[in-house]
């Protein structure tokens, strides 16, 4: 199983991943006691909500219990290993909020050139693109941890080779692991560190550790600046 930490969570299996709508849909089924019941509770199609069911069963396996006939005319409950999966979803973006929100990196700097929305500002450790409000010169950058990406140097992505147009070489400094999530950081410049959120997986499949040399990229749409005072 996966776990992306992309601005949300999702838990993956193949390429079928459990996301948050995923979570209210299984949710509203234990409430409502039947997948139709849910469908029109969220207002949603219940074809469309069928087919999504079935969907997930097939990477996670059984999911919901289907009754049918009956009194009652049937109905639907989740399985134990339903609320397994929602138990784990749950746990995790409690712990990627936690993270998440607590770190960010900050660049000061100034815009050397405009493109709509987007901007390139010069800053200590180089070039970044960023969004940046219009009218302004000096501009502090947010980098969210979770909108970085590692590689190993040999495999990270060409420049210009992808739409991670913010690109910088490092070293990892420290790697403080949670039960799944893990906050690296990384030195790219000997006064600026960079905090990516990765999956502990990703720690041992890259083998980030003290030393290692990594490249991190980040998208300029998850870049943020904000106008700061002329000093």
């Amino acid at each position: 199983m996966e776990v992306s930490a992309d601005f949300d969570v999702q838990l993956g299996r193949g390429e079928v991943s459990l996301t948050l709508r995923d979570r209210e849909l299984l949710s509203s089924i234990a409430a409502e006691g039947s997948l139709n019941g849910a469908a029109e509770s969220l207002g949603r199609s219940y074809a469309h909500a069928q087919r999504r069911v079935v969907e997930l069963e097939d990477a996670f396996g059984p999911l919901v219990e289907r009754s049918r006939g009956g009194g009652d005319g049937g109905g639907s409950e989740l399985t134990d290993r339903a609320r397994e999966l929602l138990a784990t979803f749950d746990r995790l973006r409690a712990e990627f909020a936690g993270v998440a929100e607590a770190d960010e990196t900050v660049l000061t700097g100034r815009v050397v050139e405009r493109d709509g929305e987007l901007a390139t500002v010069e800053t200590e450790v180089g070039r970044v693109r960023a969004v940046t409000p219009p009218d302004c010169t000096a501009v502090a950058v947010t980098i969210r941890a979770d909108a970085v990406t590692l590689n190993r140097p040999s495999e990270a992505p060409e420049p210009g080779g992808t739409s991670a147009r913010n690109r910088f070489e490092g070293e990892v400094v420290d790697v403080e692991r949670g039960e799944t999530l893990a906050r690296v950081t990384v030195a790219v410049d000997p006064d600026v560190d960079l905090t990516a959120l990765v999956t502990v997986e990703s720690v041992e499949r890259l083998g980030l550790e003290p030393g290692a040399g990594v490249v991190a990229t980040f998208k300029a749409t998850a870049t943020r600046a904000v106008a700061r005072a002329e000093s």
